[in-house]
């Protein structure tokens, strides 16, 4: 779903750019310029429909914020730009359930609302892990987090904490006070990360004791932050999307290395290391199955490479929708690999005919050009401990499939 943005400004400059700042985040916009009118827009719609509010401290009918109250009423995130820089309005403003405000003077701010808007998107897969003692102080933390649409979990206790770990992966946060109803704050970090490394859960230390000492023991224990109480809700919120970002940036560079460029697909390292783990755990019957694109040079002379790789992402993507449950890769060119682990060669054979057959009916269409293509399949399901030693035997197949005439599958004999 394409969520909205409710953009309320009078300012015709500033609605010009914005307009452009939130299409560029692939989001609509529904423009009110007064709060009068985002009043009657928003008796037609849901708020569900809305990502957010991007609201104007200043407006005809509402100069003093008033149409900042209506949004945060109507429980749409809220985010306040102002040509207003005056201390006590900036106070005002923060002392409001919003999730940020941006000063239009600021050169940077329309980057920086760029960047919220995509960041607000992305905090609704995003799970944060609160463990405080306090109920109190939970519910205040997870209020603040909610703003930013992060899907919160609190627990009092490190035992629940690491079982909430493990049953939710999405989690990528916690936030761990000193004083934990069963242990030091301290102690539970050390545990966390015995099961996960910083690249996989950041942790913040929080806490309202000033000794400097503290800090670096949350730090030695494995935290990745800290944050010492009280703080300011902006320096909250800037700690947050960091240690965030910088899990989403360890991501990203994995995804980079493991995954082949064009098709997206594990690339063939990552396919060898997936699939010998596999092999080891011993996990019979297994098969392996090389599958080639016949006359992928004749389309490639045929139509160009830019229709090649149209037909190498659409095999690809049908290759992840037949086999979703096992490994797969690219091993280059028009050559793809599928380890089946639990699979024998009967149901192999089943699994890559039906595949095959839905590719030849396939016409994939690019600027003009329709086209369909076939491919031959070479599978064995004699299982090694080796992977080169199952490939050897697939790619034997693999031969046989197109010195028969191709578009056909070539498993053991029997």
């Amino acid at each position: 779903m394409r969520f909205k943005v409710l953009l309320i400004e009078d300012d015709e400059s500033s609605v010009r750019v914005l307009k452009r700042v939130i299409g560029k985040a692939n989001l609509d916009v529904v423009l009110a310029n007064t709060l009068a009118q985002a009043k009657i827009i928003f008796e037609t719609t849901s708020p569900e429909l809305y990502l957010c509010a991007v609201v104007g401290y200043s407006l005809p009918d509402a100069p003093h914020g008033q149409a900042i109250n209506f949004t945060i009423n109507a429980f749409i995130p809220t985010i306040v730009i102002t040509s207003e820089v005056e201390e006590d309005i900036r106070e005002n403003i923060l002392a409001k359930s919003i999730v940020d405000y941006i000063p239009k003077q600021n050169a940077q701010m329309f980057e920086y609302l760029n960047r919220l808007l995509v960041r607000l998107e992305k905090n609704k897969q995003i799970g944060v892990l609160v463990v405080d003692k306090s109920r109190h102080n939970r519910g205040i933390l997870s209020s603040l987090l909610g703003r930013h649409n992060f899907i919160t979990f609190d627990t009092s206790s490190a035992a629940q904490a690491l079982d909430l770990l493990q049953r939710h992966p999405l989690i990528k946060l916690m936030l761990v006070e000193e004083e934990l109803a069963d242990t030091k704050g301290l102690e539970l970090v050390s545990e966390a990360r015995k099961l996960y490394d910083k690249d996989q859960l950041s942790i913040i230390g929080l806490s309202t004791n000033t000794h400097s000492s503290l800090l670096a023991q949350f730090i030695k224990s494995g935290a990745n932050d800290f944050l010492r109480k009280p703080y300011c809700h902006e320096e909250f919120f800037c700690r947050i999307v960091q240690n965030v970002e910088h899990i989403e940036q360890i991501e990203a560079i994995r995804r980079a290395a493991n995954s082949d460029y064009l098709t997206g697909l594990p690339n063939r390292r990552h396919f060898f290391n997936k699939v010998n783990h596999t092999i080891h755990r011993g996990q019979a019957p297994m098969s392996l199955a090389l599958i080639d694109l016949d006359n992928f040079k004749l389309i490639n002379d045929s139509f160009g490479h830019d229709y090649g790789d149209v037909v190498l992402k659409e095999v690809s993507k049908m290759i992840i929708r037949h086999f979703s449950s096992f490994h797969y890769s690219r091993f280059g060119g028009e050559e793809f690999c599928i380890f089946m682990a639990q699979t024998g060669q009967s149901e192999a054979i089943e699994l890559l005919n039906s595949f095959r057959h839905e590719i030849s009916q396939k016409v994939i269409k690019s600027k003009g050009i329709s086209h369909s293509c076939t491919l031959s399949i070479g599978v064995t399901s004699r299982a090694s401990k080796k992977i080169e030693s199952m490939l050897s035997i697939a790619d034997e197949h693999l031969y046989n499939a197109k010195a028969q005439g191709r578009n056909r599958v070539i498993g053991d004999p029997a």
